[in-house]
């Protein structure tokens, strides 16, 4: 997959069947939309495409309440990657974009700029300027502009219309065993492993400590059943998600302590996936106190694992 990181990136690319939305975390809805134009691209043998932007438009707007991404945008890339798409176009979403007029949006960027011939959206796409375009102007610059035009209808779960607002809302109240079933996959969290304050190693539960993003939408501060994958590996694993406040003052970070394990990880990526939250984080009265806790929480993530375990 070739990816465009600018509008003036893009040159001598080929006729194109374009996937249009944010795809934040690349969900079932998501998935049904872009695998419709990997389909359509190839009956009408043109390249499939998806178009996105940078940053989630909201976040650009002036005076707009920031929305919390689920993917980063490597992640996102490579999701899509893996659908089989040839050509991602993550445009940052500039001034002169957003006043672009609605019809101007079609015929100047998605026809001239990204070559498109068969256009892929959801039913409720909006675009242009203050959101004004919409599946009856898409409709009409279809037929005036000659190109194909698909509109996925709602992709529903248990009734539930799937959406990123849906999921983002299900990681914020700490239903991360729900995610599963509107991703498609687990919810997780990835990157570098930092050094802590080496106190779990001191109690007899070392732990891979992950930074929190405060861009990124988080569980709330709790512990957790969970796999960390290391080196394309797999690890049972318990993670606590929060500020430690039993031993001090500390920003939110995600540590997550593998089981049967004893490797240096510090400065290694790893992922962290999220199978269900076991309890919350609370203040303990005594390092004594915690560790007790922590066994117990260990015995009994242990056991879930045991019971429900995809590694063998």
């Amino acid at each position: 997959m070739i990816v465009f990181n600018s509008l003036d990136e893009i040159k001598d690319i080929d006729n194109t069947a374009v996937a249009v939305g944010n795809f934040d975390g690349v969900h079932k809805g998501h998935r049904a939309l872009i695998e419709n134009t990997v389909k359509t691209a190839g009956i009408s043998g043109h390249k499939s495409a998806v178009f996105t932007f940078s940053e989630l438009p909201k976040n650009v707007m002036a005076g707009e309440t920031k929305v919390k991404s689920i993917l980063y945008k490597d992640d996102k890339a490579r999701i899509i990657e893996e659908l089989g798409v040839d050509y991602l176009f993550n445009i940052p979403f500039t001034k002169e974009i957003c006043q672009m007029g609605a019809y101007d949006f079609v015929s100047d960027l998605l026809i001239d700029k990204f070559k498109m011939k068969e256009l892929c959206c959801g039913f409720n796409y909006r675009f242009g300027y203050m959101a004004a375009g919409d599946l009856k102007l898409l409709l009409e610059a279809a037929i005036k502009c000659e190109f194909g035009l698909h509109i996925i209808p709602p992709f529903r779960v248990d009734g539930n219309i799937v959406s990123s607002t849906l999921i983002r809302k299900l990681i914020a109240d700490g239903k991360v065993d729900e995610c599963i079933k509107y991703l498609g996959r687990r919810y997780s969290i990835g990157g570098q492993v930092v050094v802590g304050n080496k106190l779990g190693r001191t109690i007899g539960f070392p732990t891979s400590n992950l930074v929190i993003d405060e861009s990124m939408v988080t569980p709330p501060n709790g512990v957790y059943v969970t796999y960390c994958i290391y080196n394309k590996k797999i690890y049972p694993s318990i993670t606590n998600v929060g500020v430690k406040p039993t031993i001090g003052e500390y920003n939110k970070n995600v540590e997550t302590h593998i089981f049967n394990f004893d490797k240096e990880l510090y400065g290694k990526q790893i992922r962290v996936e999220f199978l269900k939250k076991t309890r919350d984080e609370r203040k303990f009265a005594s390092i004594e106190a915690l560790t007790k806790q922590i066994t117990q929480d260990c015995i009994q993530v242990k056991a879930f694992h045991r019971q429900n375990s995809e590694v063998k």
